[in-house]
């Protein structure tokens, strides 16, 4: 019978994307497997783009992460396969057991995604600081981080297995004003500012966002005299965003999900960075993205956009941003 690998990553669109290396990675060590992913059901068509994922099951958080062998033509559960493994130096090796063959923990390394996967009666959990597994490290970028979990289990991983496609550059500009967090939130006004600038530029412009922020959105439009229609926000799921994407001449946004996009679709994105610094979880280098950040760190959930993310100025996202679709274009 096929291996049965369940992976939690119960998290947001960017916290997927950056794990798309390692799902790949998985799909490249158990080729014949069943790889089923522990996230939000709002990225079921999004995952199928990967070509890494067999199913879905609605996680989000750390768990619990509901799971069920696959069943036989007469309804019973598959059983483990027997004499099957993979390379893996470190650990010990797969045990009797009655749920997946493999559990991954890309979620973190806190106990409620640990014992939620060990709850699904694993054969091997693979995870940081626990059953042999790694040691946290807080310095390294996030896509790095995963491949390098799974390289500690002898599964080679590149971090550059990034892509979804390229974008053709026949779509409009694409401002994102909002993220998830109000320390990861230029103010309005000074998108609004970029939005108006690129128009005057002669590019088409829209703004997007998710339900929460079509107020937003429509905030950031008016300012810039954009017309009622250039509001998408809360009318794209996150495959329609990526199609937008996909599709569009530049993007200008905060550290959020949808600049993860841009870096799967090689779209060109001015990317607003603060308080995290780009090295942890900024675009690759090489690709057609301006990464701004004034080299300020602080609290990423504190509940006022971060101060050195204000230092960052109108005119320096504008000059990014026009560079960038003169480069495009020429």
């Amino acid at each position: 019978m096929a291996l049965e690998v369940l992976v939690l990553r119960g998290l947001g669109l960017g916290d997927l994307l950056t794990a798309v290396p390692a799902l790949r990675a998985l799909r490249r060590a158990f080729p014949d497997g069943r790889i089923t992913l522990a996230a939000p059901a709002v990225y079921r068509g999004l995952t199928a783009r990967t070509g890494a994922v067999d199913d879905l099951v609605d996680v989000s958080g750390p768990g619990p992460v509901p799971y069920a062998r696959a069943v036989t033509a007469r309804g019973r559960p598959c059983p483990a396969p027997r004499e099957r493994s993979f390379a893996a130096p470190r650990g010990p090796g797969p045990v009797p057991h009655g749920g997946p063959d493999v559990a991954v923990n890309l979620h973190g390394r806190g106990p409620q995604s640990v014992e939620a996967l060990r709850r699904t009666g694993p054969g091997r959990l693979l995870s940081h600081e626990v059953d042999g597994g790694p040691p946290w490290r807080g310095d390294v970028h996030e896509t790095r981080r995963w491949c390098d979990l799974l390289g500690w289990y002898g599964i080679p991983a590149d971090p550059a297995d990034l892509s979804l496609g390229t974008s053709d550059l026949r779509g409009p500009v694409v401002v994102h004003p909002g993220a998830a967090s109000p320390a990861r939130r230029w103010p309005p006004g000074r998108f609004a500012l970029v939005a108006a600038a690129l128009r005057r530029g002669g590019a088409e412009v829209v703004v997007t966002g998710g339900p929460a922020e079509v107020a937003l959105a429509r905030e950031v439009a008016r300012t810039a005299g954009l017309p009622s229609g250039s509001v998408l926000a809360g009318r794209t799921g996150p495959a329609g965003l990526a199609d937008l994407i996909g599709g569009a001449r530049l993007l200008v946004c905060g550290d959020t999900g949808v600049a993860h996009l841009a870096t799967a679709y090689r779209t060109p994105s001015v990317v607003l960075f603060g308080p995290t610094s780009p090295a942890l979880w900024g675009p690759p280098p090489g690709g057609p993205h301006v990464a701004l950040w004034t080299g300020r760190t602080g609290d990423p959930h504190a509940a006022s956009p971060d101060p050195g993310l204000l230092e960052i100025e109108t005119s320096e996202v504008v000059d990014a941003a026009l560079g960038l679709l003169e480069v495009r274009t020429s």
